[in-house]
Parts: structure tokens; C-alpha cells; sequence
């Protein structure tokens, strides 16, 4: 979810400016329930689920994927399991991560994480299998993931979409408060985003397709950073790719523009693991997740981060602390 994101997200494409593994991909030591497993070292010795264990948690590099990551490493941890953390930035490499396991769990977004994987077995031509109905997208989603050696825990109520924003003076300049009338103005623009954004469905092609919005040129600076968000400010770029959860954006003076026509599929946080590192205790530990997360409290999470400067891993242990999720 992700380009959602990934966008990583197709929707949230999930990427930056490089490709990025912030530690080395430990390695996890495994089991073969669907339900669990224990999780895989190097040298593919079995752990039992009562030692714990060794497991990796990536994030796609932005801060809501880092704030949902340091979650899922916090609860695995009261779980038992000695937890590394990394951050891979590039869609197909943390795919690649997690299908080999040496990523064992990251947080994905539903709908986008379908049509990723869609594409990824049927070819990029593949027609799209989500929706905006969550129980569809997880229909199509499931198998996929069963195939290439995933699982997918519950959803979360908390639901996340790629967003589009212009200046406001830009804005004012053209008329715009729609994606539409961005289409309708003619106005050739640049893109801050993501480098997947060129080719992901629910980015620069659904934008041109669907809004008829001329694109020039994509300036890499990412899902929803403060880059991204800078770049539109000072008119490097006209159009951010930013996100619905994302409580800063009037902080740039920049204004989202209403997604009229209904590109986006509503992307509701996922926990993805590697089927073989899977346990019991590690599906109890993220599923505990899924009825507590909402949308806005990852709104007043990626504040905290983004606005407040504290600490994704502080932020998310202080969230779990008063859901009573941790002691």
C-alpha cells in the first residue's frame, strides 16, 4: 500500500531515491504451519515457538510503513522473539526480501498489495484485482500471496490511500479543487513521487488515463516525504504524491486535490509474513492490531513523526502502551 501504498503500494510506490537496507537481513529460522512456524536462520536450524527466535521487520521506507513496522517489532517482541528491523525502499527488492525470507514480516496495504502481486504472476499487463470492498481484494489477495510462499494476517480497520496535492497558489492560479479539473486545464506538470510512480496503475498511469493529466517528468523524491511535499511548495514539482494520512500537508501550504473519479482503492494496513517464519504466536501478536489501528490514529501518528520529530519506534510503543497492547 507500498504506490498505498505500494505502492509498495502500485498506489503508494513504495520507493525513494535508492535502495536502502539500514541493517543487514537477518535471516530467520522456520517452521511450515500456515498458521505458524518457527522462524529461519542461515543455517536453517528450527527454533521452537516457545525460545522465540530471530525475525526481521522491514519497512518500505516512509513513516507511516516505519510507524507500523516498529509495531509489529514491539509486539513480536513481548511475544518473545528477538526482533531485527530494516528498511528496503524499492518494491521488487522487498518482495524478493520476503519471499526469500530474509525478510520474515512487513506491513502491507490490501488492495495495492493485490494488484502488485497480480502482476507480479500474471505479467504487468494483468488486469486489476482490487477493489474498494475490502473482503474482495483479500479474496484475490490470499491466493496470490499462498503462492509465493506469504501470508496474510487480518486487516487492520485503519485504511490509507494515495493522495495528489498542488500549492495552494497553484491551485488558485488554475481553478483546481479536482483531479478533474487538473486534467481539464491542460497544465503540463512535474510529479514528486516515487520512481515506480511511472509505472504503477494507481500513479502517472491512472493520473493520464483516468484524469487525462499530462505528466512531464517524475522528481524522485518519494511516498509522502518532506521532500515530496518541499518540491511542491517551492515549485520544483506541480503535483506531490502524498497521502490521506498524512496531517502535515496544509503545514506546506499545499492542498489535496479530490479524487473525483475514484482511482484509488481504500488500502486497510496488513500485516505480510513469510509463511515459513510464521508461528502462532507471531499471528496472535499482529492480529492483535487489526481492531484497534484506525485512520485517524495513523493520522495523529505520522504528525507526531513528521511535525513533531519524534521517534517512529517512541511513537509506536507509546501508541501500543495505551491501547493496552503492551505492559
Amino acid at each position: 500500500m507500498a504506490v498505498r501504498r505500494p505502492a509498495g503500494r502500485p498506489r503508494r510506490v513504495f520507493a525513494g531515491l535508492a535502495v536502502l537496507l539500514a541493517v543487514a537481513l537477518t535471516a530467520a529460522a522456520c517452521g511450515s504451519d500456515s498458521d505458524g512456524g518457527s522462524s529461519s536462520g542461515a543455517a536453517g536450524a528450527s527454533v521452537s515457538a516457545s525460545a522465540g527466535g530471530s525475525l526481521t521487520v522491514a519497512d518500505a521506507g516512509f513513516t507511516e510503513s516505519k510507524i507500523l513496522a516498529e509495531m509489529y517489532a514491539a509486539v513480536l517482541e513481548k511475544a518473545g522473539y528477538k526482533v531485527d528491523r530494516t528498511s528496503v525502499q524499492q518494491t521488487e527488492l522487498a518482495q524478493s526480501s520476503l519471499e526469500k525470507g530474509t525478510v520474515d514480516a512487513m506491513p502491507q496495504y490490501v488492495a495495492t498489495y493485490a494488484d502488485l502481486l497480480n502482476s507480479k504472476v500474471h505479467g504487468p499487463d494483468a488486469a486489476s484485482v482490487s477493489s474498494p470492498d475490502l473482503q474482495k481484494s483479500l479474496a484475490a489477495l490470499r491466493p496470490l500471496a499462498t503462492g509465493l510462499g506469504l501470508t496474510v494476517l487480518d486487516p487492520a480497520d485503519a485504511v490509507d490511500q494515495n493522495a495528489f496535492a498542488v500549492s495552494k497558489s497553484f491551485a488558485a492560479q488554475h481553478n483546481l479543487r479536482t483531479l478533474s479539473d487538473l486534467g481539464a486545464s491542460g497544465q503540463t506538470v512535474k510529479i514528486a513521487a516515487g520512481p515506480e510512480c511511472e509505472t504503477r496503475p494507481f500513479c502517472q498511469p491512472g493520473l493520464e488515463k483516468t484524469y487525462g493529466i499530462k505528466i512531464s517528468q517524475i522528481v524522485k523524491t518519494g511516498v509522502d516525504t518532506p521532500q515530496t511535499k518541499a518540491a511542491v511548495k517551492d515549485g520544483t514539482a506541480q503535483l506531490g504524491l502524498v497521502l490521506t494520512t498524512d496531517a502535515t500537508v496544509t503545514d506546506y501550504d499545499l492542498v489535496v486535490l479530490t479524487d473525483d473519479k475514484k482511482l484509488q482503492n481504500a488500502d486497510n494496513l496488513v500485516p505480510i509474513v513469510n509463511t515459513k517464519s510464521l508461528t502462532p504466536q507471531i499471528s496472535a501478536a499482529l492480529n492483535k492490531l487489526a481492531p484497534v489501528l484506525t485512520t485517524a490514529d495513523l493520522a495523529d501518528l505520522n504528525k507526531k513523526v513528521d511535525a513533531q520529530r519524534e521517534k517512529p519506534a517512541d511513537v509506536a510503543k507509546e501508541y501500543l502502551k495505551g491501547k493496552g497492547l503492551l505492559s
